[in-house]
């Protein structure tokens, strides 16, 4: 009976020592390593029922971050071409430049204000060359292509003809006046006279005013 007893009273201690020894160790571990057994950061994918926890201002600068990046605007790197159309015979002429340093960081809609600024009041250079508009058809961050347009007016040619003693001007077709004169048929050479009455082929727009400035009174 006192054999019984005593196991009894062994495993008693035993369990006793046993709980005690486990307890002591988690307490131990709690104390060395307290985040164990606690959520890490606030990102984590709660669990169901709980609220999640977000940095709305990271969010916030993440975002505009992105929209930012997505937005290209024309570098000093972008391939900047220049397309020149003819409008007459449909000719095109490509060359690349340098990217006009105005132009430089903005984005395809500044570009397109910039570029309807320029067809506003274009340079005389651009007038004289029979400038129509201009016009963008391309545009990323690494290519800008820009089309202008123009009209260029063919040189003209004339005839000298005679009309009531007096020398006037046709266009090519000799139907066409282009404009009278105060020279007199009869003020002129015998040899200019014949080449005036058989009609005088007048090449261009200089070779015209060329002939009125010496003979007009």
């Amino acid at each position: 009976m006192k054999v019984v007893r005593r196991v009894s009273l062994f495993l008693v201690l035993s369990v006793f020592l046993l709980g005690t020894g486990g307890y002591t160790a988690l307490k131990v571990e709690q104390f060395f390593y307290p985040n164990k057994y606690q959520e890490k950061g606030t990102h984590n994918v709660p669990d169901a029922g709980e609220e999640s926890v977000f940095d709305v201002s990271e969010m916030e600068e993440q975002v505009i971050e992105t929209a930012v990046e997505k937005v290209p605007v024309v570098t000093a790197d972008t391939t900047y071409l220049i397309e020149e159309i003819n409008l007459l015979d449909g000719t095109i002429q490509e060359r690349q430049e340098e990217v006009p340093v105005k132009y430089i960081g903005l984005d395809r809609d500044s570009l397109i204000r910039e570029l309807e600024s320029y067809d506003r009041n274009p340079p005389l250079t651009e007038l004289e060359m029979g400038f129509e508009t201009i016009e963008l058809t391309a545009f990323s961050k690494d290519r800008v292509v820009i089309c202008k347009y123009y009209k260029e007016e063919e040189e003209k040619s004339y005839y000298l003809m005679v009309e009531d003693h007096f020398v006037v001007v046709y266009e090519e077709d000799k139907h066409r006046l282009h404009m009278n004169t105060d020279i007199l048929l009869e003020n002129l050479s015998d040899t200019l006279k014949a080449e005036i009455i058989q009609g005088k082929f007048i090449e261009n727009e200089e070779e015209l005013y060329n002939f009125l400035e010496s003979y007009s009174s």
